[in-house]
């Protein structure tokens, strides 16, 4: 229950279709895509995830997915861990278990759909639980196209609305038992010097009609009325657009920790400024 109120849901309902639109609706509203602990140099690991979920922190793919999953299943859901993979714009597909996918059985929802996509964790996520039938969702500008599998025998592939943060995800169709082969690749990517994210600071978003995404001092917004993107340029804004639009507090960060992750920030994005420059 305390999970459901960190999300603002108070009533436990049945475990049906709606329910889980409006978890999953919450979920992507209030806990914010982010690699904020790994920035710092204190990532949590997979095993903490509820609990840091529950501490008012959020966390990645694997986390906020890991997370869901057990949310899910204590209210009664038949929930199918998958492996998967994010497909970075410019790089081929692939399904390298860099991303923890996940499938909810419904059968008694759709006559049509026996299971249902979930994910509140890809960044660019569906705002709802998408049907696992091939087609295009959503209205635009967050549009969500479900195809075969080109990598994976079995598998699918959603691929984002043209603006989205990367090519698409594919799935494996196997049903996994355990997270184990998830570690390593949650250490690489929080951990390893290599790691896309690890001087990263970068948050992600969504809502009904708007996605936003802080990446250092740049605050992008999405919405039908396009793309704008705003500089921030003090500590007293990038502290309030953390907290106001991500729900991202930094509750685990003392004041003079918050500081210093904003001069971190802030000479990254100095020095990215001059490049652009040259």
């Amino acid at each position: 229950m305390a999970y459901l109120k960190r999300i603002g849901i108070h009533d436990i309902k049945e475990p049906t279709l709606a329910f889980l639109s409006e978890i999953q609706q919450a979920h992507v509203q209030y806990l914010s895509w982010q690699t904020v602990d790994i920035f710092a140099g204190r990532p949590t690991g997979l095993q903490e995830s509820v609990q840091l979920i529950l501490q008012g922190r959020s966390g990645y793919c694997f986390h906020l997915n890991g997370a869901f999953s057990v949310l899910l299943r204590s209210l009664g859901y038949t929930v199918h861990w998958h492996r998967a993979g994010v497909q970075p714009f410019g790089e081929q597909p692939r399904v390298n278990s860099f991303h923890l996918g996940l499938s909810v059985s419904l059968p008694d929802a759709d006559p049509n759909v026996e299971r249902w996509i979930v994910d509140v964790g890809l960044g660019g996520m569906p705002f709802e639980p998408l049907p696992l039938r091939y087609g295009t969702y959503g209205s635009a500008p967050f549009t969500y196209t479900l195809m075969p599998s080109s990598v994976a025998p079995g598998g699918w592939r959603l691929e984002y609305e043209p603006n989205g943060p990367s090519e698409g995800v594919d799935f494996a169709p196997e049903e996994l038992t355990n997270l184990e082969e998830f570690i390593p690749k949650h250490e690489f990517y929080s951990q390893s010097a290599d790691s896309p994210w690890h001087n990263a600071f970068l948050l992600r978003q969504r809502h009904a009609l708007q996605s936003n995404e802080l990446r250092g001092c740049m605050l992008r917004t999405h919405d039908r009325d396009g793309i704008r993107k705003k500089e921030i340029q003090t500590y007293t804004e990038w502290r309030d657009v953390l907290a106001e639009k991500f729900h991202e507090p930094l509750v685990n960060y003392t004041e003079l920790e918050r500081k210093e992750m904003w001069g971190r920030v802030q000479a990254a994005h100095e020095e990215w400024k001059r490049t652009q420059q040259v």
